[in-house]
């Protein structure tokens, strides 16, 4: 495995890790460019124990026995001073390691949700943060997998990544397409269609939960806008958490995480 020492920004080998703060450009350039970064030895480590493979390693010195040990002879590693990686990066790599990645191919739905008793489905989320927050929820509480909208978030987005402590590697996921064509797919595949929402005529958490369905898919939409209309009308059951204090709703990683609570407290 070669160990290449860099000194320049711009040397061309770098080209995969530049300007990662770009979120509008990363977002073409990764699902498009087959790759994604991932970020620290435990992301890393997560990430090649899920079968997916560097393209490369960019690490400051003292973190490269890391490297060595993780990618063996997979991969070019780069050892470049911590400057070196903030010009090149834009924002200081406090981890000290960033891998690029080949991104794998996604599963159709019907292979990611087979046998799957409790789904996640993430609605047009745009946050990184919340995107990872809730691959966390799903891995700890033991949702089967997971479902992205067309406009949802990537999941593979390094904050999206480094959030979910790795766990986008562990929860097996792919993207829906629009709802005219992926309700017949959640419904071919037996699961009942939960909405989170505030409406009227919901169904409160512990209630639904206590309908006992064998299967179910937990539909989550976006901060502030919350559920499409085509989601809504999608669902079998509009579901709500019950407040106090004068607070309408959740954020959506952390109403993700109580209903999860609920709705797995069987299955676990």
């Amino acid at each position: 495995m070669p160990v290449i020492p860099l000194d320049s920004a711009d040397d061309p080998r770098l080209t995969d890790y530049r300007d990662l703060t770009d979120v509008s450009l990363r977002r073409v350039t990764e699902p498009a460019g087959g790759l994604y970064i991932a970020e620290s030895s435990k992301v890393l480590d997560r990430a090649l124990r899920a079968g997916h493979h560097p393209r490369s390693v960019l690490v400051q010195e003292k973190f490269l026995a890391d490297a060595v040990s993780l990618v063996g002879e997979d991969a070019e590693v780069y050892v470049v001073p911590a400057d070196v990686a903030e010009q090149v990066t834009g924002y200081v790599v406090h981890r000290g390691l960033l891998a690029s990645m080949h991104r794998p191919a996604l599963a159709s739905v019907a292979d990611v949700v087979a046998g799957a008793r409790l789904v996640v489905v993430l609605e047009d989320i745009v946050d990184h943060t919340n995107i990872g927050a809730a691959f966390r929820s799903a891995a700890a509480l033991g949702a089967d997998a997971v479902l992205v909208t067309p406009r949802c978030a990537d999941p593979l987005y390094r904050r999206s990544v480094r959030v979910s402590m790795g766990t986008v590697f562990q929860v097996p996921w792919t993207r829906l397409p629009e709802w005219s064509e992926a309700k017949p797919q959640l419904h071919a595949a037996g699961l009942h269609l939960a909405a989170l929402a505030l409406a009227d005529d919901a169904v409160t958490l512990d209630a639904f939960s206590a309908e006992g369905h064998e299967r179910v898919a937990l539909l989550l939409g976006a901060e502030g806008d919350g559920l499409s209309r085509h989601a809504l009308a999608a669902a079998d059951s509009i579901v709500t958490i019950p407040m106090a204090g004068g607070v309408d709703s959740l954020n959506v990683a952390a109403a993700s995480a109580v209903a999860l609570w609920e709705l797995g407290r069987g299955r676990r």
